[in-house]
């Protein structure tokens, strides 16, 4: 939550300072010179998608205060602790008049837009660019709050908060707590930005992928052959799709349920609870041929068709097969 905390506080001091003057975001990294001149002393770097405030402008050079990341653990060789919260600080001083997108440029939504777009690409590329993803989140969060008006601020919002979330994800699950059955026993995930999307877009598929990014936090680790894990998580995916039957992910929340509540039927095998077993099964197909019969142009449809014949023929769907 720090991260986030520092994230608004520094929007906040750039709302006073920008009260009456512009804001922009680089799509460029650049050098910050204390005087409008190459030759000048350079003052720091100032990445993609940070925010920075226009203070005064001469020909070819733009005097602003940036929004600075402080240099990231990330970028060496080692990548050890690659997600560490960004540290943020102001930085006063000039940069050359190229490559900021401000509120008054034209498209400026759909050209910050692109270019979080070839930096989440880059991240996802092996020898990609260091800190790429860090420079797409900071991006798609400008598209909404340089933008909020756009049709593309809801999609900039929550994609911001989607890389904030796989982030935090990669960290939390590569602790050996991911393992504990109950998941108030590991770290989670920051909620705060997703949250902030269902605030902002209610009733929108951004809203409702929010809402299933969060499901992660309710998860557990190891179920330990345990059927309150399953049952638990079963309901929480069949709650969410009552409450989100619109949402790009409702089919694969149903088959989530559908699968887990298939995981039962051998975890009550080995309990010897016939009774129970037999009430997963029928649950399980059920579930499975909804997804099938609801969502038939999905990917999903076909994964529940599979998941139905395993169950109809049972095959045991998680842990060992003792045929």
């Amino acid at each position: 939550m720090k991260w986030l905390w520092a994230f608004l506080l520094g929007s906040l001091l750039f709302s006073t300072l920008a009260f009456a003057s512009e804001r922009g975001r680089m799509v460029r990294e650049a050098t910050i010179y204390i005087s409008p001149d190459l030759q000048s002393s350079k003052l720091a770097k100032i990445e993609r998608g940070r925010e920075l405030v226009v203070l005064d402008t001469t020909p070819q050079w733009v005097h602003i205060e940036g929004f600075l990341t402080e240099p990231r653990q990330q970028d060496s060789d080692d990548d050890t602790d690659s997600d560490a919260p960004e540290r943020q600080r102001i930085v006063s001083g000039w940069i050359e008049d190229k490559g900021i997108v401000k509120q008054s440029t034209p498209d400026g939504d759909k050209i910050l837009f692109g270019e979080a777009l070839d930096s989440e690409d880059e991240a996802s590329q092996r020898n990609g660019r260091k800190g790429s993803a860090q420079d797409a989140l900071h991006l798609y969060y400008g598209v909404y709050d340089l933008f909020p008006q756009s049709p593309l601020a809801g999609e900039g919002l929550f994609r911001a908060a989607d890389i904030r979330w796989q982030l935090d994800r990669a960290d939390v699950m590569s602790l050996p707590s991911a393992k504990e059955q109950d998941p108030h026993l590991r770290n989670q995930m920051d909620e705060d930005m997703m949250r902030q999307v269902v605030k902002k877009f209610p009733g929108t598929k951004w809203a409702d992928l929010a809402a299933f990014r969060m499901i992660d936090n309710k998860l557990c680790g190891d179920w330990q052959g345990q059927a309150k894990c399953p049952t638990k998580e079963a309901e929480i995916y069949e709650k969410y799709v009552t409450e989100h039957p619109q949402s790009p992910r409702a089919a694969e929340a149903l088959y989530d349920a559908a699968w887990r509540q298939a995981a039962l039927i051998g975890i009550y095998k080995g309990d010897e609870d016939a009774k129970k077993s037999d009430e997963a099964k029928a649950k399980a197909a059920d579930l499975a041929q909804k997804v099938a019969s609801q969502y038939p142009q999905t990917d999903w449809a076909a994964r529940a068709k599979t998941l139905l014949f395993l169950i109809e023929h049972d095959v045991a769907t998680w842990g060992s097969d003792p045929g």
